[in-house]
């Protein structure tokens, strides 16, 4: 059996405009969390910015989804690790992919170190529309 240290976690955002990823073995779908877009103030920043973050992860729905999302992740490592896979791709979008996935794979991202799963993260469309502040890391 595998552990949680073999199997390679890869989390990424993605904006459903720009097309759904064909290689997740998860996708999920957060367009229903408040959207910061259509705050003027906000529309311009990203899901990296703690403010757009928090108006959709500290919403009733965001916080919920939160409380859920961790122990079905806690799960899929679990099982995955269980039956020796090698990566497990998990994709989070929204609309346009700049704002609610990326907090929600942040927030993801934070999770999984505290389990000591070994991850990696991307924004997939987050230079999209004329925007340069992507982040990648790999831990």
């Amino acid at each position: 059996m595998a552990s949680k240290e073999s199997l390679q976690v890869v989390l990424f955002s993605f904006g459903f405009k720009y097309g759904v990823p064909t290689d997740a073995n998860v996708i999920l779908d957060v367009r229903f969390l408040p959207n910061p877009y259509w705050v003027e103030k906000l529309r311009p920043e990203t899901g990296l910015v703690e403010e757009v973050a928090a108006y959709a992860l500290e919403s009733d729905e965001g916080r919920e989804f939160i409380a859920l999302l961790k122990p079905m992740a806690a799960f899929l490592v679990e099982q995955n690790s269980a039956a020796d896979k090698k990566s497990l791709r998990i994709a989070i979008g929204c609309t346009g992919g700049r704002h609610r996935s990326v907090a929600v794979i942040e927030a993801l991202a934070v999770y999984l170190e505290e389990l000591a799963v070994a991850y990696s993260f991307y924004h997939r469309d987050i230079e999209r529309d004329g925007m340069e502040n992507q982040r990648s890391v790999t831990v």
